[in-house]
C-alpha cells in the first residue's frame, strides 16, 4: 500500500523568482528593512501599553474591555465587521480574563518586535505578529493591521534568509529545523558556515 501510495508522490519544483525572493541571500539587505519596520511598529505598540495603568498597571483589563464592547457594536447590521462567532470569543473568552489578555498583548507586542529587529526567530515572531494582526482585523481595527500582516506574512515565507542579517544567520544553522538537526544535535558533525544558511535550512 505504502508502494502504491509513493507512485503518486509528485514533487513540484520551486519557481526562480520564488526562489529567489524567498530564498536568495542576496535580498538579505530588503527583508532586514521589512523585518525593522515591522518590528519597530511591534515593539512600541508594547512599549506604549507597558506601565500603562489600563493596560499593565491597577487597572489592567480596562482597555481590552473597551475595546471588546467597541467590536460588539460592530456586529449588527447588513454587513458587520465583526462577525458572531468571533463576538462571542471575545464576549465569553476575552472579555471574563480582560487583565490576563492585556499581559499576554503588551507582551506578545514586545516578544514579535524584538524578535524581528534583531531576526531572532523571525519566521516564528512574523507569524505570532500576523497571528495578532489577524485578530486585530477580525475585532474591526484597521489601522496599521491589513499593512504588518501583509509583511509578516513576506516574512513568514522569507523565513530561511529573512534573518540572515540576524541572529538566525547563526541560530538557525545551529539549532536546524525539523528534520534536518543543525550542528548542536549532530555529534561528531561540524556545523555549516554561516554563509550556508539557505543550504542548511533547505
Amino acid at each position: 500500500m505504502a508502494h502504491e501510495s509513493s507512485r503518486y508522490q509528485v514533487a513540484i519544483a520551486e519557481p526562480p523568482i520564488s526562489a529567489f525572493l524567498f530564498n536568495d541571500t542576496r535580498l538579505a539587505p530588503f527583508w532586514l528593512i521589512v523585518r525593522l519596520y515591522a518590528g519597530y511598529e511591534w515593539l512600541m505598540a508594547g512599549i506604549e501599553k507597558l506601565g500603562n495603568p489600563v493596560w499593565t498597571g491597577p487597572k489592567a483589563g480596562t482597555a481590552i474591555a473597551g475595546f471588546v464592547a467597541g467590536a460588539l457594536k460592530k456586529t449588527t447590521g447588513d454587513h458587520p465587521d465583526v462577525t458572531g462567532w468571533y463576538a462571542a470569543f471575545l464576549q465569553g473568552v476575552v472579555l471574563p480574563n480582560a487583565a490576563l489578555w492585556s499581559w499576554l498583548i503588551t507582551l506578545g507586542e514586545i516578544a514579535v518586535g524584538i524578535g524581528l529587529i534583531l531576526g531572532l526567530f523571525t519566521g516564528i515572531a512574523a507569524f505570532f505578529g500576523g497571528f495578532m494582526n489577524a485578530n486585530y482585523l477580525l475585532a474591526g481595527t484597521v489601522s496599521t493591521n491589513p499593512i504588518l500582516f501583509i509583511l509578516a506574512t513576506w516574512l513568514v515565507l522569507a523565513w530561511r534568509v529573512a534573518g540572515y542579517w540576524g541572529v538566525d544567520r547563526w541560530l538557525l544553522p545551529a539549532l536546524g529545523v525539523p528534520g534536518h538537526p543543525g550542528a548542536l544535535f549532530r555529534r561528531g558533525a561540524a556545523g555549516p558556515a554561516p554563509g550556508r544558511l539557505a543550504d542548511a535550512t533547505r
